[in-house]
């Protein structure tokens, strides 16, 4: 049986929280589909709030903190991410920036990423894809094609009505497609670690 790893990217920043209600149910439809096929499956959650002052203090110096550290290895260690923003102005939030802007450059490159937001009407939906999609598109991920937008109305007694419920389960099976099309994730890079060996940063000259 093949372990992979789920991180789960929640910039809600109230509690409870809607954004983190839609990064849970969509992490499980996404578990679930991997489990279907045959994998052992462990969800890492990111809670942003957590994390909001090391985010910025991390901004201006360039160095995590411990629990900052963790939570940036949790996501670029993964085999895949659910990463879920409420919608501010049209875009995604400050705070759900901001973290990807110190995940370490490359580390997510051809990483599987199921991209949903929530928002007070539906019109915010576009935001995914002229605000979210590109960004992830930068970072060079893999984003699964179906994004999920809930708006308040799509909830019933807080779970996913039949629409919402519908794009949901396409979406996770759209991320655990991609999961297990790779091979399981040795872990997240080093930052430090040499790629290049002296000998080449010579030009192959020795002595």
């Amino acid at each position: 049986m093949t372990r992979r790893t789920l991180a789960v990217v929640s910039a809600g920043l109230s509690q409870p929280s809607s954004t983190r209600l839609l990064a849970d149910q969509l992490a499980a439809a996404a578990r679930d589909e991997l489990v279907r096929r045959g994998h052992e499956v462990e969800l890492r959650t990111v809670e942003l709030r957590d994390h909001a002052h090391d985010v910025v203090n991390n901004m201006l110096t360039g160095f995590p903190s411990a629990a900052l550290r963790e939570a940036l290895d949790a996501v670029t260690g993964a085999d895949g991410i659910v990463a879920v923003t409420p919608i501010f102005n049209a875009s995604y939030n400050g705070l759900f920036k901001s973290f990807f802007d110190v995940v370490e450059s490359g580390s997510l490159v051809d990483r599987p990423v199921l991209i949903a937001a929530t928002g007070g009407t539906a019109r915010h939906s576009l935001a995914l894809e002229h605000a979210l999609r590109p960004m992830f598109g930068y970072l060079r991920a893999v984003v699964v094609p179906t994004a999920v937008f809930a708006a308040p109305e799509d909830w019933s007694g807080g779970t996913a009505d039949g629409a919402l419920r519908g794009r949901i389960l396409r979406a996770g099976a759209e991320l655990a497609d991609q999961v297990e099309r790779r091979p399981p994730s040795t872990g997240p890079v080093d930052p430090f670690a040499l790629t290049t060996d002296f000998a080449q940063l010579l030009g192959g000259r020795e002595g």
